[in-house]
């Protein structure tokens, strides 16, 4: 047995949104071998997605430290810390611009494994975010499709594709699904950025308020990701609870918050356009409908679908349908449908092959080399430049002069000039956006 199997482990996650923090916090605990000694540090990428204390509660990971960050802070820390593994739970740019600030902190001396991946379903910006995430040790595919589809990608642009590792979400589980509950529970799993546009949201939701009226028996949830002025990975310009402001609601319909996995708890119809939770329905065995109302469109993701057997209209859901995923499918998803304890079974055992290679290279004779991302200044002149300095890096990767990078906590003042500008933010986002947008339209 590797000695990196049993010693005592240090773990950093750095990660700039809630659904992140939790992907990356589970994918490393996930990552790390059962009889180490974990010690895990958070760090959260401060920016408009920063979570806040009720996301971060709501997410229901813990970790050994918590703080807040720049970019630049963090490769300080990283330039200084000694850590053994390293996952960068962060958006594509976030995750190249650290890559070539950490080369340039750790130059060619001892680092830790650095690993990064995606939080869900990737339908969209493969290739730009495949490459953007180039560089670390470990690429982690949720599935055997996304790793199939990932080492094509690397192969055809002449990258090394060997960090494709193979695992699966970090986060299904939970206790499967027996039968129907009393009353009947139908969950709509809203989307913070699908669809984007006041039109369709809308119509969903009508729809969804339509069902409850039709069918007063069962209990009909909105299941909301942020509440008005907090954001998550993806920008949300008009959340469902303002747009049903004002409808007169079913008694059977709610707004609910709260963890997926307790929802999913209690659901009997897992409803959604293209939802990671859609993934987290079907593992558990729970029915799962991905909406075809609006089309089966690349720009709302529910493309990524097609095969599965779920895909299904409100008409349909309606009229009382059901579907039924199909079994190879859900295989290649990785999405263990057929064993829906996490105690046994292939799910059980999806990042053992990660866990290995993490030991093997913690073992490494002489350590690991220097990280060698795939965009270059010799390879993308024209693009990685700008990717670097958003945040505050030159085109070696060194923080530019007069970079953020406060070396205590911010005092009051500094809080409340970050709020202000945060409310700003968000105020254009959920309010001026979207005006601006329809007078463009007339």
């Amino acid at each position: 047995m590797p000695a990196s199997a049993t010693k005592s482990l240090r773990v950093a996650v750095l990660a700039d949104s809630d659904t992140r923090w939790k992907w990356g916090a589970l994918t490393a605990e996930r990552l790390t071998p059962a009889a180490a000694e974990v010690r895990l540090d958070g760090y959260l990428l401060r920016g408009r997605a920063t979570p806040t204390a009720r996301q971060l509660k709501e997410v229901g990971v813990r970790a050994d430290s918590l703080r807040e960050v720049t970019g630049v802070e963090f490769l300080r820390e990283m330039s200084e810390a000694s850590y053994d593994v390293l996952v960068l739970a962060l958006v594509g740019g976030g995750v190249q611009a650290m890559l070539h600030g950490l080369r340039a902190a750790w130059g060619s001396g001892k680092r830790p494994v650095v690993v990064t991946g995606y939080v869900g379903v990737v339908y969209e910006k493969l290739t730009d975010g495949l490459l953007l995430r180039h560089g670390a040790d470990l690429v982690l595919a949720n599935s055997r499709d996304d790793a199939d589809r990932f080492r094509a990608v690397y192969e055809g642009v002449g990258a090394d594709a060997s960090a494709v590792t193979e695992v699966a979400l970090p986060f299904l589980g939970g206790t499967p699904y027996t039968g129907e509950h009393e009353p009947y529970t139908v969950v709509f799993a809203a989307q913070p950025s699908v669809p984007d546009n006041r039109r369709d949201r809308t119509y969903l939701l009508n729809r969804l308020i339509e069902h409850a009226r039709k069918h007063p028996e069962r209990e009909v949830l909105l299941k909301l990701r942020s509440k008005p002025g907090e954001h998550t990975t993806h920008i949300e310009e008009l959340p469902y609870q303002k747009l049903a402001q004002g409808t007169d609601l079913p008694p059977n319909f709610r707004l609910v918050y709260g963890h997926m996995g307790e929802v999913l708890d209690r659901t009997d119809l897992l409803v959604t356009v293209s939802s990671t939770a859609a993934l987290e329905a079907l593992h558990r065995r729970i029915p799962t409908a991905v909406l075809t109302d609006l089309g089966v469109r690349e720009a709302l993701g529910n493309h990524h679908f097609t095969g599965s057997g779920c895909l299904a209209s409100w008409e349909q859901l309606d009229a009382g349908h059901r579907p039924v995923p199909d079994e190879e499918w859900v295989a290649r998803q990785g999405v263990a449908a057929g064993d829906t304890s996490s105690g046994g079974g292939s799910y059980a055992t999806a990042f053992d092959a990660a866990r290995e290679r993490i030991a093997k290279l913690l073992d490494r004779p002489g350590g690991l080399p220097p990280l060698t991302p795939y965009y270059t200044p010799e390879t993308a002149p024209g693009y990685l430049p700008g990717i670097l300095a958003r945040h505050h890096l030159g085109p070696d990767g060194v923080p530019l002069p007069g970079a953020p990078a406060a070396d205590k906590a911010p005092g009051p003042v500094r809080q409340i000039v970050r709020r202000a500008a945060r409310g700003a933010y968000r105020h254009g986002v959920q309010r001026v956006a979207p005006v601006i947008r329809r007078m463009g339209e007339l």
